[in-house]
């Protein structure tokens, strides 16, 4: 196994946070000198680039946040002029005005660098076929995913999203052994199979590789059990570079190792804004080490996670995203993630695993539905014990009343991407 790493996975702790030191060190240089967002932020801060001589310095620096992102569009967070970017991408938009991201050329051959390193940290290998079933397009994860596969040697299909059960079909013929794919979508593909009576463990499938959406613990087991495969964690973000930020390691699946060298990563209490030492849980904040077109400084992800010792490789590990903080409903004082609903949903006999939580107002006061799809062939008498299941799981486990609504199989809308969770229909009330 350690022939296969490359020559960043090799270096010793002390090596490491040397390179790191002297990366950030640069990228502070090449954003206060060419950015004029973080120029005037340094400076309101009292602060320039020099001002770090250690890595502990960074936390005197600002953050970024997505809006600031939004509000130099389109290209106003780009350090190179336009004409070096090779590449750009972007967010739906559906919640405002889009981010925007772009890539030199050399962006380009170390995002495909750090995503081949993960593929192979999840147990793909030259010469494997790897289906690629992220969206194309401005969305990362297509071709994020598309050119790492390349770069390790592996041959891609590049299936993108949607025509589920031609997927199926292309997996039989072409027979990948890896998948690249959003949790969700998976769960989707593996109703098709069972539609079309294949049983999903006999496929050539050995590496699943699953991002752009928290999942659990006990999805994972579920994914494995009926697909016969390994699922690992893939984690990224635009706004940092895409797919390929870290990776869980197939020989331990305990977290996923933060590929360090070229992305150094906080966690912060995300209502204070405090750097909190590693094991503590809260906010990602991530600087870019490397990035020449979009340096990001101190960027908040939202996602909440702790940070580990490494273990399969010398970078320190981030524990499985439990959720994001924009994501968390409180629901008369209580916090509630999906992923706690989740949970309870894959544990539940009859119950299929896709849901999604309806939040409206009764009156005063803020309620919650949990609608979830009932497997195929279950009785009435089985939908009505588990809605009653759920409900009283949901109850002890989290200590909310919720209504719970057992639904017709493939009655919720399916996801190509990342899964519509939460529906708030509070504000049309």
């Amino acid at each position: 196994m350690t022939a296969l790493r490359d020559a960043g996975e090799r270096l010793s702790r002390e090596e490491l946070e040397d390179l790191q030191l002297e990366r950030l060190r640069e990228t502070l240089r090449h954003a206060y000198e060419n950015v004029g967002f973080y120029r005037a932020a340094f400076d309101e801060a009292g602060l320039r680039p020099e001002d770090c001589r250690t890595l502990a310095d960074l936390s005197r620096f600002p953050f970024t946040v997505k809006s600031d992102l939004r509000d130099n569009y389109p290209f106003g967070m780009f350090a190179v002029p336009e004409e070096q970017v090779r590449r750009i991408h972007a967010s739906s938009g559906t919640t405002g005005r889009p981010t925007v991201v772009g890539y030199t050329e050399r962006d380009l051959d170390t995002w495909a660098d750090v995503v081949a390193r993960s593929i192979r940290a999840a147990g793909g290998r030259p010469g494997h076929k790897a289906h690629v079933a992220y969206g194309y397009g401005l969305f990362t994860g297509g071709l994020g995913a598309h050119y790492g596969a390349e770069r390790l040697g592996c041959t891609v299909v590049p299936a993108s999203g949607g025509m589920t059960a031609r997927q199926v079909q292309l997996i039989q013929d072409f027979r990948p052994e890896i998948i690249m794919i959003t949790p969700s979508y998976m769960l989707t593909l593996l109703d098709e199979f069972e539609r079309q009576g294949v049983d999903p463990r006999s496929t050539s499938l050995k590496v699943g590789i699953f991002g752009a959406e928290p999942w659990t613990e006990r999805m994972r087991g579920e994914i494995e059990e009926r697909f016969a495969i390994d699922a690992v964690d893939i984690y990224g973000l635009s706004e940092v570079m895409g797919p390929g930020v870290a990776q869980e390691c197939v020989e331990t699946k305990d977290g996923l190792h933060i590929w360090e060298d070229h992305f150094y990563p906080e966690v912060v209490d995300p209502f204070t804004g405090e750097v909190l030492p590693d094991g503590e849980e809260g906010e990602l904040v991530f600087t870019s080490l490397t990035k020449e077109a979009m340096p990001v400084i101190r960027y908040r992800t939202r996602d909440l996670t702790r940070l580990l010792p490494g273990t399969a490789r010398v970078f320190r590990r981030m524990e499985k995203v439990t959720g994001r903080s924009d994501d968390m409903v409180i629901l008369r004082g209580v916090n509630l993630f999906p992923t706690q609903i989740e949970e309870i949903v894959l544990r539940t006999p009859g119950v299929a695993p896709h849901f999604q939580l309806l939040l409206t107002r009764q009156g005063r006061l803020d309620a919650l539905t949990v609608r979830a799809e009932a497997r195929t062939g279950a009785t009435a008498a089985e939908r009505e014990a588990a809605a009653l299941s759920m409900a009283a799981a949901v109850k002890e486990g989290i200590g909310l009343s919720v209504g719970v609504e057992i639904v017709d199989p493939e009655t919720l809308e399916r996801s190509v991407g990342k899964i519509k969770r939460i529906v708030d229909l509070r504000e049309a009330k």
